[in-house]
C-alpha cells in the first residue's frame, strides 16, 4: 500500500453515531486516558506471501485486524482463512490502482461499465492522478460497490472500510466512500492530516463525526533507519486515546520479491521486517510495559446503532 504522498497521522472514522460527548475511549469502554492500539496489516489478498505473513502474524497476536484487496489474485485464499476464523477483524482495502510492475488486477465489476478505470491493456492505473483525470463518479461508485458486494457473496462480514494508496482521499471521490460506509453501516478511515492537504473536504464533516485519535504509518526514510527502530518509538511514545498503526506483512520469498521488483518502498524486505517485528518478543514486551491494550474496529463497529 502507498499512501500517494498523504500522511497518515491523526485519523477520523466516519460513521453516523450522533455526538454524546464523550470519548471514544470512554464509548468503548475504557477509561479516557487508556492507550488503545489497532495493529492493522494492509494489502491482504494481494499474494500468498502477503496472505501468510498475515495470517501467521495473527496467529501470535499482536496483529490484530487487516483489510482485503478483494480484485486481487489471492482473494480467495483469505475467505477460506476467514471462515476457518470468523472472529478476526477483517475489513476491506478499497482497490481502484495496480501499481506493481509485473502483477497487475482490474475491476471486479463488468469491465465494459468502468473503462474510466482501466488502461489499455484492462488494469487499474499504476498511480491515483490518472485514476482522479479518468474515471468518473459513477465508474468508482459501480466499482467500489462491487468490491464490497463481491466480499459480503464470499460469505465475509467487513470490519471497517479503508482506501488502497488513498485512491479516494480527493474532493471527487471522497463523498462515495462516506456514503458506502453509511449504507452499510461499514466504518470508515481517513486521516485528520489529510483535511490540510484537502480542506475542501472541510464541509463533509459535521458533528455526527467521531474521531479516531492517531493513525501512525513508516514512510521510506524510516524503513532507511530500521522497522524495528521506527516501531519501538512509536509503541514507546504512544499517546492516549485509538491508534491506528498500520503496516504491510510479508515473507522476503521469491514470490514476494518478483511482486515488489524494482520496488523497495514496501517491498520484500520492508514486509519481512514488519513480520518479524510484529512477531517479536519485544513488541509483546513494549505492549505490556506501556500499557497498551489491543482494540479492534469490529469493537468500534458495534457502536453502530
Amino acid at each position: 500500500m502507498k499512501t500517494n504522498q498523504i500522511a497518515l497521522v491523526g485519523g477520523f472514522l466516519l460513521i453516523s453515531l450522533g455526538s454524546c460527548g464523550q470519548s471514544l475511549n470512554e464509548r468503548l469502554g475504557y477509561p479516557k486516558d487508556s492507550k488503545l492500539l489497532i495493529v492493522h496489516a494492509d494489502d491482504i489478498g494481494v499474494s500468498h506471501s502477503e496472505n501468510q505473513a498475515t495470517f501467521d502474524a495473527m496467529a501470535v497476536g499482536m496483529v490484530n485486524s487487516g483489510s482485503i484487496m478483494v480484485p486481487c489474485p489471492w482473494f480467495s485464499e483469505v475467505v477460506h482463512w476467514a471462515k476457518q476464523h470468523p472472529q478476526s477483524d477483517l475489513g476491506l482495502h478499497l482497490t481502484l490502482n495496480s501499481e506493481w510492475k509485473y502483477l497487475k488486477w482490474g475491476p471486479v465489476a463488468p469491465i465494459n461499465k468502468v473503462t474510466g478505470l482501466v488502461d489499455s491493456q484492462g488494469y487499474f492505473y499504476d498511480n491515483v492522478e490518472q485514476l482522479v483525470n479518468n474515471a468518473s463518479v459513477e465508474e468508482v461508485e459501480l466499482e467500489l460497490r462491487a468490491q464490497i458486494e463481491k466480499a459480503l457473496a464470499a460469505g465475509l462480514k467487513p470490519t471497517h472500510l479503508d482506501t488502497h494508496m488513498g485512491s479516494v482521499l480527493n474532493k471527487k471521490f471522497f463523498p462515495i466512500y462516506l456514503k458506502l460506509g453509511w449504507e452499510y453501516k461499514i466504518p470508515v478511515m481517513a486521516s485528520r492530516t489529510m483535511l490540510d492537504f484537502l480542506p475542501e473536504l472541510k464541509p463533509l464533516m459535521d458533528d455526527k463525526t467521531i474521531m479516531i485519535d492517531h493513525i501512525v504509518i513508516a514512510n521510506p526514510e524510516d524503513f532507511k533507519e530500521g522497522m524495528a527502530a521506527f516501531y519501538t518509538k512509536q509503541l514507546r511514545s504512544l499517546p492516549q486515546g485509538v491508534t491506528v498503526l498500520l503496516m504491510h506483512l510479508g515473507y522476503d520469498n521469491a514470490e514476494m520479491q518478483a511482486m515488489t521488483v524494482d520496488h523497495p518502498d514496501y517491498g520484500a524486505r520492508w514486509r519481512q521486517e514488519d513480520f518479524d517485528f510484529f512477531t517479536s518478543e519485544t513488541c509483546r514486551q513494549i505492549l505490556k510495559e506501556e500499557g497498551i491494550k489491543l482494540v479492534t474496529w469490529g469493537e468500534i463497529q458495534g457502536l453502530i446503532k
